[in-house]
């Protein structure tokens, strides 16, 4: 039997977009776009919401334009788990606010630091977090508070100016360019030129959803471009020049996918054109008519490199980019710069891990002193919710060590700290199901005790909900966050559990067994379990993503 022809003339209104004529708003949040350009949001921050308080803010900036000023409205205190998919957005949030600065390739003076050091102690109840996206991220902002905030950022360049929002959000780099001798190529600078030029442009102000961008010639491939919507890594063509390759289409939270190489050479000059031709197609043909299906990967799953390489170069640069090699694989499997490294100058750079990336305004104006005392004022954030201070001498490499060990800024760390990464979490977090930040402290230092000899890289990402803030698909052992049953049948905050994903050659996604799921009470035991079988059962220098691909699923359950 078939269907019969459809006869309606109704214009069919397709994924919403803009290139085929698609204008008309297909959603609330494009509705909310097409109404007031999310930028002019600061002007009514600064001119009406920080003087008449919260009350005031039209609910349109509140829940949706304030983000293009960095800006969220945080969870209420003491709302479980449970409730929050059942409560609406005005019954979750408080008066306050999240904020994120955004600290484009992780680059901080020590008097950048220090301001944000002093915002957090002043405005945020002294708590910061650094994020796995190089920012740093406030809690208990106020809005009266947000002007004189932005004026002390911009003291010192920085701002927090579409660090949230359907926007390009900060652009990752490798916190050591133009330091360490083995890197393919500095970014810095191609880098630095796009953020000047396009960053709080309205050209880039109404994409379909985030942008999250990487441009980096690090051999550790510390910016993790198999996961960023557009990336442009370090790669030397046939005759040896050093150019970049270009990937799209890398993103997780609930559909993850890996980005997709366009197979061309873009030299250093071509980078901020290709940049913000690459940003054009997503912002044209992006697809706007459903918000969860709004992201750069979904549309490089239907058209493929080939095609998307086919729409930049003849609808947008208007020239052919030449064909470029692959990148080679990366040169270490911890991508987080945390140890002494030697730059190229003969001087060290000593990164550390904080906790599980939470630390206090206090403490980050304590670690850019020592930034002062021990280098020349230099220091820059990871992503992998770590820190680095530039430019110490050998003679003084030690002491360094010291006095951060003093603060538990661990130089030389566990592979449980070391390797242990948390989203915000229900403390904060309005999309979140369970807490993680002080859950993961207390899991890696519980493994810390037993299993004091454990010395292998070991990624557990920690993560309040499916939303994969801290890359729960891309660790050893992720943890996604959700409500399960406990031994008594009630529901309890716990974790859905992914084992065995990373990133580089031959990656994948953490696979689940079964749906899998632990109670919070039982992350230490079932981590001790499967770790100690891997002990058991591994083989000559397997790491343990490779072991959970052939594991026994009992060894792993």
């Amino acid at each position: 039997m078939t269907s019969p022809p459809r006869t309606s003339t109704r214009p069919q209104r397709g994924q919403g977009q803009w290139a085929l004529g698609y204008r008309e708003p297909l959603n609330p949040n494009e509705r909310m776009k097409k109404d007031s350009d999310g930028l002019e949001v600061r002007q009514r921050i600064i001119d009406i919401y920080s003087k008449a308080g919260f009350d005031s803010i039209d609910p349109g900036d509140l829940r949706g334009r304030m983000r293009w000023m960095g800006l969220y409205t945080q969870r209420a205190q003491g709302i479980p788990g449970g409730k929050t998919a059942l409560l609406e957005p005005e019954e979750l949030e408080d008066s306050y606010f999240m904020m994120r600065v955004r600290i484009d390739g992780g680059q901080l003076s020590s008097d950048a630091l220090r301001v944000i050091g002093g915002i957090s102690t002043e405005f945020g109840r002294d708590v910061a977090d650094v994020t796995d996206r190089q920012n740093v991220q406030y809690h208990w902002i106020r809005i009266e508070d947000v002007p004189e905030i932005w004026r002390r950022l911009e003291s010192v360049g920085l701002s927090s100016t579409e660090a949230c929002g359907d926007v390009p959000r900060v652009m990752l780099g490798c916190p050591l360019a133009g330091i360490l001798e083995d890197e393919v190529i500095d970014a810095s600078e191609v880098l630095a030129e796009t953020v000047a030029k396009y960053v709080g442009s309205p050209e880039f102000s109404n994409l379909p959803r985030k942008w999250k961008t990487s441009m980096s010639g690090c051999v550790d491939h510390c910016t993790e471009p198999e996961i960023d919507d557009v990336s442009f890594v370090g790669v030397l063509n046939a005759d040896g020049e050093a150019g970049y390759d270009l990937m799209v289409g890398g993103g997780l939270s609930t559909n993850p996918k890996f980005a997709q190489r366009i197979g061309v050479f873009v030299r250093p000059d071509q980078v901020t054109a290709v940049w913000a031709a690459c940003t054009s197609v997503f912002r044209d043909y992006g697809y706007r008519r459903q918000r969860n299906h709004a992201r750069i990967k979904f549309l490089m799953a239907d058209w493929g490199p080939e095609k998307f390489r086919q729409v930049l170069q003849d609808e947008y640069l208007h020239e052919v980019l030449p064909d470029g090699p692959a990148p080679a694989p990366a040169k270490h499997d911890q991508r987080d710069h945390v140890g002494v490294a030697r730059q190229k100058d003969g001087a060290n750079a000593v990164g550390f891990a904080l906790r599980t990336g939470r630390i206090s305004g206090g403490l980050l104006t304590r670690i850019a002193d020592l930034a002062d005392e021990y280098g020349q004022g230099r220091i820059r954030t990871t992503t992998q919710q770590k820190l680095v201070i530039l430019d110490v001498p050998d003679e003084r490499v030690e002491g360094l060590v010291a006095a951060l060990a003093e603060h538990d800024l661990l130089v030389r760390p566990s592979a449980f700290r070391r390797g242990t990464m948390a989203c915000t979490g229900l403390e904060f977090c309005k999309l979140a199901i369970v807490e993680t930040k002080q859950h993961a402290q207390d899991l890696y230092a519980e493994l810390e005790k037993r299993l004091p000899d454990f010395d292998e890289p070991i990624g557990i990402n920690v993560n309040g909900c499916p939303n994969s803030c801290a890359r729960f698909q891309t660790a050893d052992i992720g943890f996604k966050g959700s409500m399960v049953r406990d031994d008594s049948g009630e529901m309890a905050e716990g974790f859905q559990v992914h084992l065995g994903g990373h990133l580089g050659v031959e990656a994948t996604f953490g696979r689940k067994f079964r749906g899998h799921k632990v109670t919070k009470a039982e992350t230490a035991d079932y981590c001790e379990r499967v770790l100690r079988g891997y002990l058991e059962h591994r083989e000559p220098g397997e790491r343990f993503a490779a072991y959970v691909v052939r594991a026994d699923e009992a060894w792993l359950l």
